[in-house]
C-alpha cells in the first residue's frame, strides 16, 4: 500500500479548518490505547508500566481507574502510583471525575474503557468520562480488549461464541494519538471473559482462535494509525491518493482449509485495497474426497468474489511460484497438515521447498482441514 500525495495551495477555508484543528490539538489531552485480543495479554499492566516510567521521568500521573483484581505484578507497578479511587454509585464504580478534574493530573490512566456508567451518570459510557478528560486537556493511557469494540464483537463471537454488552465504539479509538496491540507470550494460555467481568471464569481459547483474533486486532490498529494519517493530511491540506499493492494469493490444496484462508485473505484485501487470487491444481493422483475437497474450495472462492485460476504443471511448488511471479503476488496462503511421510522427513516437503523459494513473498502457512 503506498501513498501517494499532490500538494495543492489551501483556500482561506481550508487554512481556517487547519488553524481551528491545530488549536483544538494542541488543548486536547492525548489518547493511547492497549489494545488486547483477549483477555490476559497483559494490556493493564502494559498501561500501569506506561504510567510508572512516565512518573519517573517526571510526569504527573495519577490512576483514575483500576480493574478489581490484578495480577501479582500489576500490584507491584502501581505502587509509586497515585491512585485516586473509584466511587460506589447504585452498587457500581464509577470514576471520581470531579476529583480528577480538580487534581488536573498531566496523566490519567483509566482502565476497563468499554465499562458502563449506571443510570443517572453524566455519562452513560467509560469512553465517554475519558473523552471529558481530553478535552480537559488531560492525557489519558488506558486499555480496552478486542471483544469490547463494538464493530467488531460479532466478528469475535463468531470465533469464541461470546459476546460483549459493554462496548467502545470504533469511532472514538480512531482518535486515539498511539494505539498499541499487546501480543501474549507464546506460552500463555488466554481467553475471553464473560462481558469482561473479572474472575477465573474465562474461557481458554485455542491457538486458531488466538490468531484469528490477532489478525482482526492487528489490521484494526493499522486501519487507527491510517486515520492518524488521514488527519495530518487533512491539517496540512495534504491530497491523499492510494494505491492496490498488495496481492493475495490462496493456494487451494487437499490438505487446505480453504474458508480460514480465503476469509482471510479477503481481510487482508480489503484492508489493504489489494487483489485476491485462489489458484488450484488438477492431478489426476488425486482420490475422488481430495479432488470433492479442492472443489469445494473452489467454488468457496468464486462465492468470496476472489479471482479464480487452475494451474498446470507436474511441480506444484513450479507452477505456484512461477503464477505469483508473474502477477506480482506479495503474499501466499497454504495449507499443511502438520504430518510427514518419511520421504518428506528426509528430502524436504513441498512446504520446505515453497518457504525456500519463495523471495520477496510472504509466506502464511494454516493449519490443514
Amino acid at each position: 500500500m503506498v501513498a501517494v500525495v499532490a500538494e495543492r495551495k489551501p483556500t482561506p477555508d481550508q487554512l481556517l479548518r487547519r488553524l481551528e484543528a491545530d488549536e483544538e490539538y494542541q488543548s486536547r489531552g492525548r489518547l493511547k490505547i492497549f489494545l488486547g485480543y483477549a483477555s490476559g495479554v497483559g494490556k493493564s499492566f502494559r498501561m500501569l508500566d506506561e504510567g510508572r516510567r512516565r512518573l519517573e521521568r517526571g510526569q504527573d500521573v495519577v490512576v483514575g481507574a483500576l480493574q478489581p483484581r490484578l495480577a501479582a505484578d500489576a500490584l507491584r507497578t502501581i505502587a509509586k502510583l497515585e491512585i485516586i479511587p473509584l466511587i460506589e454509585r447504585d452498587g457500581v464504580s464509577v470514576m471520581d471525575m470531579s476529583r480528577i478534574l480538580q487534581r488536573h493530573p498531566k496523566v490519567c490512566l483509566v482502565d476497563g474503557l468499554a465499562y458502563d456508567n449506571p443510570p443517572g451518570s453524566a455519562h452513560e459510557k467509560r469512553w465517554q468520562d475519558v473523552d471529558q478528560l481530553l478535552d480537559a486537556g488531560i492525557s489519558v493511557i488506558t486499555s480496552v480488549n478486542l471483544q469490547h469494540i463494538e464493530e467488531k464483537a460479532a466478528e469475535v463471537q463468531a470465533i469464541t461464541g461470546k459476546r460483549a454488552t459493554q462496548t467502545v465504539p470504533l469511532s472514538f479509538l480512531s482518535t486515539a494519538d498511539e494505539i498499541a496491540v499487546v501480543d501474549a507470550p507464546p506460552d500463555t494460555r488466554v481467553g475471553v471473559l464473560d462481558d469482561g467481568k473479572p474472575g477465573p471464569s474465562a474461557q481458554k481459547l485455542s491457538q486458531v482462535q488466538l490468531s484469528e483474533l490477532r489478525e482482526i486486532a492487528l489490521l484494526l490498529a493499522a486501519d487507527v494509525v491510517d486515520k492518524q494519517l488521514e488527519r495530518y493530511l487533512a491539517a496540512n491540506g495534504i491530497q491523499q491518493l492510494w494505491g492496490a499493492q498488495e496481492r493475495i494469493l490462496v493456494y487451494l490444496s487437499p490438505g487446505a482449509d480453504a474458508r480460514r484462508m480465503l476469509d482471510s485473505g479477503i481481510r487482508n484485501r480489503d484492508r489493504f485495497h489489494g487483489e485476491l487470487i485462489a489458484a488450484h491444481m488438477n492431478r489426476p493422483d488425486w482420490s475422488a474426497e481430495e479432488r470433492r475437497v479442492v472443489e469445494a474450495g473452489v467454488a468457496l472462492a468464486r462465492e468470496k468474489g476472489a479471482e479464480v485460476v487452475e494451474l498446470d504443471g507436474e511441480d506444484n511448488v513450479a507452477a505456484v511460484l512461477q503464477f505469483a511471479r508473474e502477477r506480482g503476488i506479495t503474499q501466499i496462503y497454504v495449507g499443511h497438515r502438520g504430518h510427514e511421510s518419511w520421504w518428506e522427513r528426509a528430502f524436504g516437503s513441498d512446504l520446505d521447498h515453497l518457504i525456500r523459494s519463495a523471495e520477496c513473498m510472504d509466506l502464511r502457512v494454516f493449519p490443514g482441514s
